[in-house]
This record gives C-alpha cells, sequence and structure tokens, in this order.
C-alpha cells in the first residue's frame, strides 16, 4: 500500500481524498497556487507545497511543479481528482517515468478513450451501442455532406478532443452544415489546439445517462449501477441521481453489461463511467468514457455503501475487485453549489463569504473546501460545495433536498442555492420527466416580482 499521496488538485475533491487517505492510514501532501493558500485542503493534508500563481497554466496545470512536488516530498503516487491533469496521457506517462504511480488510467488507456472519435470506433469494436455517424475524424466538409446524407438529418459535429460543450453543433437542415462546419472547428481549435471532427445523429429528446464502473488490473470490472445526469446547461452538469427516474430493471441490466463489457473490453484500471444517451424509447448509444472520478460520485457511495475513492487506491496498489456488480438500494441526489448568480444568467460571483451555514441532519452530506472568511479566487472552477441527499424513495429525497437548501446559507455572495431550490419545485423535474433540454425552457421566477 502506498505511504504518501499527492493530491494533484484543489477544492472539495482534494479535500475528499485527503480524508479517505487518512482513514486508510496514508499520509497525504497538498499542492496549491497562490490563490488557494487559505484553503481547507492546504491545512488538513500533513503537508503542502506551493506550486505556483494563480494561473492553473502556471500551478496546476504545470506538470514539472507537480512531480517536483512530489519528489520533495517523497510521494509514492498521485490522485489527480477531475479536472486539470486527471485525464492528460502525457501527464500519466510522466509518472509512471518517475517511478510515481498514478491513481487514474494508464497513458495509453486516457489516449484511446479521450479522444471521442477513437474512443467510438474501440466501442463499436467491442459491441457497445453506439450513435450512428461518421467512422472516426472526418477529414474535409466534402466528406462531412456526404457522411451528413447517409446519417440523416438532424445530426451533431462534435469536436474530437472536445468536453463541456466545445466545439459541439446541431445541424438540422444541409444549408447550415458549411457554416456550423467552421464554426466548430474553429472553437475546437481555440479550446484544444485540435480542429478534428466527427459527426453523429442527434438524439431527440435524448437523456444522459451514465454507469459508474471500476476495473482492476487483471482485465475484471463491475458496475455500480447509472446516474441521471440529464439536468444541463451548456453541456454542464448542475445536478444529478440515482436511481434514474427514466430507468426500469431491464434497461440497467442491458446498460450495466455494456459498460463492463466496454471496460473489460479495454482491460480498465480504476474508476470511470461509460457515458450514454438514452433516447425515448429506451435506446442507448454510448457518448464517451470519462476515465477519471467524477464530480457527482458521492451519489453512487451513499445508494451502495461504497467509498470510490478508497477503491480508486486499492486498484492502483494491484488489489483486485470483488467483481460483483451493485444494485441502488436507496435514492440519492446531488445539487453542485456554484458560486454564480442564477438570477443574471449564471454569471460567476467570487469574492468573500462573509458567512456561511452548512445544512445537517439524517441523509444530508456536503463536500466543500469554504468556510466562513473563505475569499473565492476567480481563477477556477466556480463550484464550492456539492449538497447531496439521500433517502428510501426518490419523493423523500427531494423533500430532504428541499429542506437542506432552505437551511444552506452563503453570504457575500451570489449562489445557486436559489435555482436549485426552484428546480426541486418543478412539475418536470418532480415527476422525473425531464432530458437533457431542460433548461432550455426553464426560467428563475425573481422573488422580488
Amino acid at each position: 500500500m502506498f505511504k504518501k499521496i499527492l493530491i494533484a488538485n484543489r477544492g472539495e475533491i482534494a479535500m475528499r481524498v485527503i480524508r479517505t487517505c487518512k482513514e486508510m492510514g496514508i499520509k497525504t501532501v497538498a499542492v496549491y497556487s497562490t490563490a488557494d493558500a487559505e484553503s481547507l485542503h492546504v491545512r488538513f493534508a500533513d503537508e503542502a507545497v506551493c506550486i505556483g500563481p494563480a494561473p492553473s497554466t502556471e500551478s496546476y496545470l504545470k506538470m514539472a511543479n507537480i512531480i517536483a512536488a512530489a519528489e520533495i516530498t517523497n510521494a509514492d503516487a498521485i490522485h489527480p481528482g477531475y479536472g486539470f491533469l486527471s485525464e492528460n496521457a502525457k501527464f500519466s506517462k510522466i509518472c509512471e517515468e518517475h517511478e510515481i504511480k498514478f491513481i487514474g488510467a494508464s497513458a495509453e488507456m486516457i489516449d484511446r478513450m479521450g479522444d471521442k472519435a477513437s474512443a467510438k470506433s474501440t466501442m463499436i469494436e467491442a459491441g457497445v451501442p453506439c450513435v450512428p455517424g461518421s467512422e472516426g475524424v472526418i477529414p474535409d466538409f466534402k466528406t462531412c455532406l456526404k457522411v451528413a446524407k447517409e446519417t440523416g438529418y438532424p445530426v451533431m459535429l462534435k469536436a474530437s478532443a472536445g468536453g463541456g460543450g466545445k466545439g459541439m453543433r446541431a445541424v438540422w437542415k444541409e444549408e447550415d452544415l458549411q457554416d456550423a462546419w467552421e464554426s466548430a472547428r474553429q472553437e475546437s481549435k481555440a479550446a484544444f489546439g485540435n480542429d478534428d471532427m466527427y459527426m453523429e445523429k442527434l438524439i431527440e429528446e435524448p437523456r444522459h445517462i451514465e454507469i459508474q464502473v471500476v476495473g482492476d488490473s487483471n482485465g475484471r470490472a463491475c458496475h455500480l449501477s447509472e446516474r441521471d445526469c440529464s439536468v444541463q446547461r451548456r453541456h454542464q452538469k448542475l445536478t444529478e441521481e440515482t436511481p434514474s427516474p427514466f430507468m426500469t430493471d431491464e434497461l440497467r441490466e442491458k446498460m450495466g453489461e455494456a459498460a463492463v463489457k466496454a471496460a473489460e473490453y479495454i482491460k480498465y484500471e480504476g474508476a470511470g463511467t461509460v457515458e450514454f444517451l438514452v433516447d425515448k424509447h429506451r435506446n442507448f448509444y454510448f457518448m464517451e468514457m470519462n476515465t477519471r472520478i467524477q464530480v457527482e460520485h458521492p451519489i453512487t457511495e451513499q445508494v451502495v455503501d461504497y467509498d470510490l475513492i478508497r477503491e480508486q487506491i486499492l486498484v492502483a496498489a494491484g488489489v483486485p475487485i470483488s467483481g460483483k456488480n451493485y444494485i441502488p438500494q436507496l435514492h440519492s441526489i446531488e445539487c453542485r453549489i456554484n458560486a454564480e448568480d442564477p438570477y443574471k444568467d449564471f454569471r460567476p460571483s467570487p469574492g468573500k463569504i462573509t458567512n456561511l451555514h452548512i445544512p445537517g441532519g439524517h441523509g444530508v452530506r456536503v463536500d466543500t473546501h469554504v468556510y466562513s472568511g473563505y475569499i473565492i479566487p476567480p481563477n477556477y472552477d466556480s463550484m464550492i460545495a456539492k449538497l447531496i441527499t439521500t433517502a428510501q424513495t426518490r419523493e423523500e429525497a427531494i423533500n430532504k433536498m428541499k429542506r437542506a437548501l432552505d437551511e444552506f446559507v452563503v453570504e457575500g455572495i451570489k449562489t445557486t442555492v436559489p435555482f436549485h431550490r426552484q428546480l426541486m419545485d418543478h412539475p418536470d423535474y418532480v415527476s422525473g420527466n425531464y432530458t437533457t433540454k431542460f433548461m432550455e425552457d426553464f426560467e428563475m421566477e425573481d422573488p422580488e416580482d
């Protein structure tokens, strides 16, 4: 087992990893930028190393600085969390070269699944259902036009190196295709330094449902059931739940089998998610694989009583998994609390938290790194906490979430707490009748009106 793990991340995920490491008797090293010197993860780690100034390109994305921090503290493993370098094949390879265990996917695995076009062709080989479309990267617009005709409109252009909705364009008719092709490539080039595109059939009224998987070094994998991540804004998830209100026992079995088949085909090691689009007829199609822990992993932990961070560490240390598949025994919902103003188009709201009250009680979990007096820097993702409620039924979990949101007080900045509170009363959400298009028609009700 590892003696010391460096957490190459910040905020609540760094705190989350530190907690599990402490429970396992493993020493921890926090890294931080100058903007994060007062963050809780710095205070609670056994050691802390400043790795650079506020911009992430000069700190959390600076591989040489992180490796140096691991070497001077004698860390024998690095946990990357999510975001930043968690799915960076080069960083995974560098860790291997420095004989530091990367608690995540291998460089080969990240390369294979990180590029969406190659991931899709790999899944077709594995026999996992995929969305009809191009076979790999589209070389030019002439081919793009041909593939669109063969696939049938509407189609979705996607950046092969994409993420977070960058480089994606829905095209409903042929005359709009060239403009979409050019603008998507430009956006992808600016965001990822890569303008490769591929195309898929646009699935109408889709749900975004992912299956949590864990694989070990022996090539075995298991699944821990699904999470419904369909409530999104600009392809960014806002809230998640498990089990999905759209799920049936038969569909869960089929999607679980497909996810395990995908993981075992590529001999996946570690925790990851196989993400699917599910249409209104409950047909499901592979979308992508995330080769890291997910932001929304706590809801899975709550319904199957399973510490995913602990499992990541054990698998990285060579411990085999049980091979058992898990089915939710409870219902859990997560709301991402962001420092944003939901009344002003979710405008970022960094600044000092002047007063903070975190909700509690049975079935309430809050993962956060902030406290009263903490200054939220403007340099990073705006998420400041994750509020998770768990109960016997979905209705009880929603009611518990309403109560917890009413207790959640954050003063000095704007947060998405009011949005989530209104969401929990929305008829379509309450009935479970929502798709990835839900937010297109959602409007905040101003309490002053």
